[in-house]
């Protein structure tokens, strides 16, 4: 896929008004309420805004966080991880690496029982799930 980058009033056009929020202002849908929060359909999670394939099924878990949470990205150069000090806390946040568009944030060291001890937890709104045919 050859991505052109978009202006934000482009961004507007394309995305809902929650989409936009999340994606492009880096919002937060509420916890326990996500279209994929639960989903345990086999697929590709791709990012709502560019379709970059980002997450496997096979690394999602149940964190009973109220948002999806994966272990690991599809690949490492799928997403960008930087810091993130806003609400008076240090957190990483994640980012589609094609468009920069907000996915989340990533936590480790939590105990989950996963090979990476990683939680990457995404908005549901941030993605899309590709069903495996």
């Amino acid at each position: 896929m050859n991505f052109q980058p978009l202006s934000e009033s482009e961004w507007r056009a394309k995305l809902t008004p929650q989409e936009f929020h999340v994606l492009r202002e880096a919002g937060t849908e509420a916890p326990f309420k996500g279209e994929y929060t639960d989903t345990t359909t086999e697929g590709i999670y791709s990012c709502r805004a560019c379709g970059n394939e980002l997450f496997r099924s096979d690394q999602k878990f149940s964190a009973h966080c109220g948002w999806p949470a994966f272990f690991s990205p599809l690949a490492g150069d799928k997403v960008i991880e930087r810091e993130d000090t806003s609400l008076g806390m240090r957190r990483t946040e994640v980012l589609c690496a094609q468009c920069q568009s907000h996915l989340g944030h990533v936590f480790e060291g939590e105990g989950y029982d996963t090979p990476t001890d990683l939680r990457y937890c995404i908005n549901s709104i941030a993605m899309r799930l590709e069903p495996k045919e």
